[in-house]
């Protein structure tokens, strides 16, 4: 395979749930080393592994990491639970993984000799996580001042909402980005799973820290990058923050429909829960639109005629529209339509996804084999580049995986402190909750 264009790039990545993850994601499948550090004894809630599977558990779980599932025990089916969550293996392929407790004296020292020999930090806690760790731009940049340091927190490290706690759904909602997706005769404070701001602030964090190695390759320096995911995805907002500010116009929730004019539509198809999407803009459209469907009598009524009248009674467009497709498969309708090339694709389950002949031929999906979830198929590389063939090298890593070749390996550490570390609980593959930390009183 061609050389990555960021291979002897390496990347100390402590990133939990889905946006930090994502930023390492990206630069892991271009060649760059990325070492996420954990620690056997406490883990992020929904980054590894599932919810435990009894509910008398629950509380525990939430406050003392994964002690409920240990005094269970795990069995040689269901493996390791920390390593068989579908959100983390989907973001954790072509990482390495170590571990270290960085509450521990000798663990920050750990952390302090792997970020002198890195390139990039990078973190998405909240502020005060990084404060109490000693881990500040202010502080690794005197023990490496070559570091370019990603902070990714909600809102960012200065101003009045600098401590408050945000998830990718908390962002959506602060910024506005839950209302403007919303149907029209819905509850306004109604979410969907759409966390668009997370995976949306990853990739513009990989943006950034790409162009902070171009800038340092250039001037020798290392930088911090303060990034708001909040100021981040506020840009995807272009349209309804102009128009309130030049003309004082809220933009109000249309759902599916087509702000800008034409038709547009989520429409019911034949069968449970199936749908097609389809959007007609112009005239020339409206006629293929006619012809695909056989021209029946509402078609030419007057209030349908050019396109504004079309808009302005869209309604009951849409009902005629979903009369139509309603009796037909939503493949058979796509096929139908886009035959006199009209834009219409159908809303995909998972299994339509993995047969999609489109996906197929651009190998969308690479399977992968990882030691205890088995063989599946994951969605490939985000980004194609035209003279570099890439595709997935690694599966999702396991928890504490590269601990020997990050201790031994890059930090020099002897067979024998090796096995010290071990006894004190920074490196291990099992997770060993903190009673202490999670207050968790075995019955």
């Amino acid at each position: 395979m061609a050389r990555l264009p960021l291979e002897g790039v390496r990347v100390i990545g402590m990133t939990q749930m889905w946006a930090g993850p994502v930023v390492e994601m990206h630069l892991a499948d271009w060649g760059a080393e990325v070492i996420k550090v954990e620690s056997i004894h406490y883990l992020a809630v929904g980054t590894r592994g599932p919810a435990p599977r009894h509910p008398k558990y629950a509380v525990d779980f939430v406050k003392g990491g994964y002690a409920a599932y240990l005094k269970e025990g795990y069995d040689e089916v269901n493996k390791r639970p920390w390593n068989l969550s579908c959100m983390f293996n989907v973001h954790g392929r072509n990482k390495l993984s170590c571990t270290v407790d960085p509450v521990k004296p000798e663990g920050k020292e750990i952390l302090k000799r792997l970020i002198q020999m890195s390139d990039v930090f990078i973190e998405n806690s909240q502020p005060a996580v990084m404060e109490d760790f000693g881990l500040t731009y202010d502080i690794i940049s005197k023990w490496n001042p070559n570091i370019i340091m990603l902070s990714m927190s909600g809102f960012g490290q200065t101003g009045p909402y600098k401590y408050y706690r945000s998830l990718g759904a908390h962002q959506d909602d602060f910024l506005g980005h839950t209302y403007l997706r919303g149907y029209a005769d819905r509850d306004v404070t109604a979410n969907s799973a759409i966390y668009h701001c997370d995976e949306a602030s990853g990739t513009i964090g990989v943006f950034m820290v790409v162009m902070a190695l171009h800038q340092r390759n250039k001037t020798g320096r290392g930088m911090f990058i303060d990034m708001a995911q909040t100021e981040a995805t506020m840009i995807q907002l272009g349209e309804a923050i102009m128009d309130y500010t030049m003309n004082r116009r809220i933009t109000e929730r249309t759902g599916n429909q087509d702000i800008y004019g034409g038709i547009q539509g989520c429409y019911r198809c034949r069968g449970e829960d199936e749908w097609i999407c389809i959007t007609i803009r112009t005239d020339d459209e409206w006629q293929k639109f006619c012809r695909a469907i056989g021209n029946p009598g509402w078609t030419k009524d007057d209030k349908f005629s050019n396109c504004l009248k079309r808009w302005h009674n869209h309604n009951e467009l849409d009902k005629h529209i979903e009369e139509w497709t309603s009796q037909h498969d939503k493949f058979e309708a796509m096929y139908a339509l886009q035959k006199e090339g009209v834009a219409a694709g159908p809303v995909e389950h998972p299994n339509d996804a993995y047969k999609d002949p489109q996906m197929k031929d651009r190998g969308f999906f690479e399977a992968l084999t990882h030691a205890e979830c088995g063989t599946h198929r994951y969605p490939g590389l985000t980004y194609r580049m035209s003279k570099t063939p890439n595709h997935i090298r690694l599966p999702a890593v396991r928890l504490g995986e590269h601990n020997e070749y990050v201790y031994k390996k890059i930090l020099g550490v002897s067979d024998e402190e090796y096995a010290r570390l071990e006894r004190e609980g920074h490196i291990g593959m099992d997770l060993v909750p903190d009673l202490e930390i999670g207050k968790y009183k075995p019955e």
